[in-house]
């Protein structure tokens, strides 16, 4: 085996190698260990400008590359936020040595020759039900894409046995990535980033942001935290401590009406 095949054949087994050599990447190690996660289900609660966004980029591009015939899709919020997560993708490929050829390459999707897909979608259900069998699905800023939207991406892993990826910093204790965050369900790999984990970020910028943010704000944007947010009437812990199963079902006409 030559030697140029060799090392491909390497960077095809390992994300982090790939990123690397072929990327000029040097992941942090929290961006190691998500690059070579091999579940099905992998939740990120990142800080702000972490990195968490690169590090999407390169996973799809590693996928979309190396497995023939995939499906990788990136969700965001919005246009703007589909659009920027996509062009992650594109000025990464512009780093290759050699740029894999394409017979597609629109504002928002690409296709390989080896027939693998990357597609970049605002948030809304309408513009996912038309894909199925997904291979790979990343949901960038995900406390802050609604739970519909959610609840369809969730059948397109089913047939494929894709993977699922959430990743985003906290928006309140609400929602399918504080409730997913918070659960004990054992599939889903949990990695948690703050800012002191962020090499690229000063200390002197980390005290002026603690300094002139609200307590509540600098936790939830840099610390990971699920604080209330300020249109939230009740908190969540108030609430949960209303919810009880001592109150029988009011009946109506013979029937129970819950």
């Amino acid at each position: 085996m030559s030697s140029e095949l060799h090392d491909d054949l390497a960077q095809a087994l390992d994300p982090v190698l790939f990123g690397r050599r072929s990327l000029a990447f040097d992941p942090d190690v929290w961006q190691a260990r998500a690059l070579r996660w091999q579940g099905r289900q992998l939740i990120l609660n990142c800080s702000r400008q972490a990195g968490k966004s690169t590090t999407a980029a390169v996973r799809a591009l590693h996928e979309g590359i190396y497995r023939p015939d995939s499906l990788i899709l990136m969700v965001s919020p919005s246009l703007r936020q589909s659009s920027e997560l996509f062009r992650k993708v594109l000025d990464l490929m512009d780093r290759l040595p050699a740029r894999p050829p394409l017979i597609e390459d629109n504002r928002l999707s690409l296709k390989f020759v080896n027939g693998s897909r990357i597609v970049s979608l605002p948030g809304s259900e309408g513009t996912i039900r038309g894909y199925s069998a997904a291979t790979l699905v990343i949901e960038d800023e995900a406390s802050r894409v609604p739970d519909d939207l959610y609840a369809a991406i969730r059948p397109m892993l089913a047939v494929s046995n894709g993977r699922l990826v959430l990743m985003s910093t906290p928006f309140g204790r609400r929602g399918h990535f504080f409730e997913t965050w918070e659960s004990i369900e054992p599939t889903w790999e949990r990695i948690k980033i703050t800012v002191d984990e962020c090499p690229r970020i000063s200390p002197e910028f980390i005290a002026e942001e603690r300094r002139t943010m609200p307590d509540r704000v600098f936790r939830q944007e840099y610390l990971g935290d699920f604080t209330e947010t300020d249109d939230q009437v009740f908190s969540h812990d108030l609430v949960m401590s209303a919810v009880t199963d001592d109150v029988k079902p009011l009946e109506l006409g013979g029937k129970s009406h819950v």
